[in-house]
């Protein structure tokens, strides 16, 4: 038997050089199967015909590759002697043709799997015997008569080592291939069947399974292992041009450490990268470029996608770093934060992904949205930690006149506005644009409609974290400038608030003041005046004008008697609120913002902290944050010095209200001629919300009957209004309009 013309010719492909390899296995069952029929005689039970298996059957099977020249004859000692000189000559050829392969860059499947598991030659050859049933059902019936049972269709452990051990010592010595610590127990290269195993069953009699992943890799007929397909990906990394939020040196620094690492093979060392920061901050980009610039693959898997088990989890992450050796590929693992949140809980699945990482890859990427360290569990790796921070002003600015060079837009879209109105990652921002597109599509029938400011600001609230909603009241803003009656001055400052959000993209971007301030860049503002005087309306207008989602949270729900209870509420809130780029608007805030008294008690002390508390958590927020109070003098003054805006309602003189009540009437709305507005606004001392309540009751009360609403309708609503609000309705309190009252 040989395996080419020319004994030293390469391989042309691993098929070929496998099928040279099941010939040599063809020649270790033939010999095996002479000195079992050396030791002992034949003895044929033809009665038992379907049940066994017949000498002669075998000898077919093993004759079908076997050519005339390597038929033996003459005793059964000779014939022993003529195979194994075969096999050694058949084993010199291969070896030389595979040297010769290597050497010529020819790809062998089982050349690089046992130079990536480390495997012997012994280990090699396991896996081959393994391997041969699924390529020709033959060697089921032969592995079934070599082990005297016509149902044991796998090769056990002592089939291997008959087959592949020559001594006593040897056998000793096989032993340990088959324990935990070895490659092919501990790769899951192999797969021990326990169909057969009881308590008593010694090692060798355990059967073998060769791993479905290890097969399709040895036959490259799979290119994945389909076990992972729902939570795992192969990607091949390219050189993306997208910009990302940290800077060119440290992107360079992190390039040379991973570089040196996978280098230095003698003294490499695994080495984990922690990418953390909000979505599309650029975290995955990063690891593509660290992948693309070392050459290598990336197999992406998703830890929220992983089994709640710990055992499962553990199946997972053993498949995943096994995937990542064949694929010589480095592991990404997204979504650390499904685990991080909760660490005690989660402890033991952390443990086995650092325990993955350490054994089977030499570069694993985490990425989160949280700071993370392992506290000590990586003391054998090299771990590296990066924030991706939101980027500043001028360089959002920057990613949206980039990001949309080749998008049709409408004449007078200032991106630099949008840029200090919305925090967006770079990610958000494409996200953002491709929505707008959609939007526009759709407005004009799919015929590539422009994109306008509308399209663009509806796009950038729906990128907004919508969770906050879970949290607070999600206000639709109906309410314009026209419709908001309040002094000049008051009016000033609602204006100045909104200047300060359109041109921060200026001031902290292009005028360098955000290298001047750690905190402080948002806008903290306090409403305060009598109920019904505007403050929600002043909200309103200002989340219309800035096309900001406007949010409003009570306070007196989120203030908690229990102890460090209303810190949690806050701390969430403002943690969904820090990607919402929404108008915060804190209503009813003297249940929390009460003068500070002297701390007497625990109660006081626990007050003072939840206040300072809010009072950190508004600094730190980057949007605009009103805090809306009754009375103003229930304020304390240290508070009030570090908030950027007061703004009182005062409540409505009779100029004011009768402003208020020509504004509260819609265009639509039928009125008639009869209504008296001044003389409403001088006999009634009360605040636009009233106004609003009564004009709105009396055009229900003209709805049922009448054309239009009249004053009747409207001294009757007054009436309603008045009692509602426990006053005594006296006839002098109507005039000359009393009989219009029922």
């Amino acid at each position: 038997m040989v395996c080419a013309d020319d004994p030293s010719e390469a391989y042309h492909y691993s098929l070929e050089h496998l099928s040279d390899e099941l010939k040599r296995l063809d020649l270790l069952i033939q010999l095996q199967l002479l000195k079992q029929q050396h030791r002992q005689p034949a003895n044929p039970l033809e009665q038992f015909k379907g049940l066994i298996m017949t000498e002669q059957e075998i000898e077919g099977l093993l004759n079908d590759d076997i050519q005339d020249e390597d038929s033996f004859t003459g005793s059964g000692e000779q014939k022993i002697a003529d195979l194994t000189e075969t096999l050694l000559r058949l084993d010199r050829q291969i070896q030389q043709r595979r040297t010769a392969s290597i050497n010529q860059g020819v790809y062998l499947s089982l050349h690089q799997l046992s130079m990536i598991f480390n495997l012997s030659l012994f280990e090699e050859r396991c896996l081959l015997i393994c391997l041969a049933p699924e390529l020709n059902r033959k060697y089921e019936k032969l592995y079934a008569y070599l082990q005297d049972d016509i149902t044991r269709k796998k090769p056990s452990i002592g089939l291997l080592m008959d087959l592949l051990c020559r001594t006593a010592d040897e056998r000793v010595q096989a032993r340990w291939a088959f324990g935990r610590p070895a490659p092919m127990l501990k790769f899951g290269l192999i797969h021990i069947d326990d169909e057969y195993r009881s308590e008593h069953t010694s090692m060798i009699s355990r059967f073998l399974k060769l791993d479905d992943r290890i097969t399709g890799f040895l036959l490259e007929t799979a290119d994945f292992d389909e076990r992972l397909d729902k939570l795992a990906r192969l990607s091949m990394p390219v050189d993306r041009a997208e910009r990302i939020s940290i800077e060119d040196d440290v992107t360079a620094r992190l390039k040379s450490l991973v570089g040196h690492n996978l280098n230095n093979l003698a003294n490499s060392r695994g080495m984990i990268v922690h990418f953390y920061g909000a979505y599309g901050s650029g975290k995955q980009v990063l690891a593509d470029r660290v992948c693309f610039e070392a050459g290598l693959p990336l197999v992406l898997a998703d830890l929220g996608k992983m089994p709640d088990d710990p055992r499962g989890f553990e199946d997972i992450m053993r498949l995943l770093g096994r995937e990542a050796l064949l694929q010589q590929a480095a592991l990404c693992l997204t979504n650390l934060d499904h685990l991080v949140e909760d660490i005690e809980q989660n402890m033991a699945k952390i443990r086995c992904i650092l325990e993955t990482c350490r054994r089977f890859t030499r570069l694993t990427f985490l990425l989160g949205s949280k700071p993370w360290q392992p506290q000590g569990g990586l003391v054998d790796s090299i771990y590296v930690e990066l924030e991706l921070p939101v980027p500043d002003e001028k360089t959002r600015q920057g990613r949206w006149q980039e990001l949309s060079e080749n998008i049709s837009l409408a004449p007078g879209i200032d991106f630099g506005e949008l840029a200090g109105k919305f925090r967006f990652t770079p990610g958000q921002i494409r996200d953002a644009l491709a929505m707008a597109q959609n939007l526009a599509s759709w407005r004009s029938g799919g015929t590539g409609g422009v994109i306008d400011a509308a399209d663009l600001y509806t796009a950038c609230r729906s990128q907004s974290n919508q969770k906050l909603g879970k949290m607070a009241q999600k206000l639709n803003p109906k309410y314009v400038w026209k419709d908001i009656v309040l002094p000049a001055d008051q009016l000033e400052h609602l204006n100045e608030i909104c200047r300060q959000v359109k041109y921060r993209h200026i001031v902290y971007g292009d005028w360098g003041f955000n290298r001047k301030l750690t905190l402080g860049k948002g806008i903290n503002v306090l409403f305060c005046g009598p109920p019904g005087t505007g403050k929600t309306m002043a909200a309103e207008v200002l989340a219309n004008e800035l096309g900001l989602d406007l949010y409003k949270i009570d306070l007196s729900q989120v203030v908690s008697k229990f102890v460090g209870e209303t810190e949690k509420n806050l701390e969430n809130i403002f943690r969904e609120a820090y990607s919402s780029n929404a108008i915060l608007f804190f209503d009813e805030a003297d249940a929390l913002f009460g003068k500070r008294s002297e701390v007497k008690d625990a109660h006081d002390r626990y007050a003072n902290i939840e206040i300072a508390y809010l009072l950190q958590k508004m600094e730190e927020y980057d949007g605009i944050t009103i805090l809306a109070s009754n009375l103003r003098k229930n304020m304390d003054e240290a508070f009030i010095r570090r908030l950027q805006f007061i703004i009182e309602f005062p409540f409505p003189n009779e100029e004011y209200r009768e402003r208020i009540w020509q504004a509260i009437f819609p265009p639509e709305a039928p009125r008639s001629d009869d209504i008296d507005l001044g003389f409403l606004a001088r006999k009634y001392n009360i605040t636009g919300g009233n106004i609003k309540n009564i004009v709105l009751t009396a055009a229900f009360i003209a709805a049922e009957g009448s054309p239009e609403i009249g004053m009747k309708h409207l001294i009757r609503a007054t009436q309603r209004e008045l009692r509602k609000m426990g006053k005594i309705c006296m006839k002098e309190d109507f005039g000359k309009y009393f009989d219009y009252l029922d």
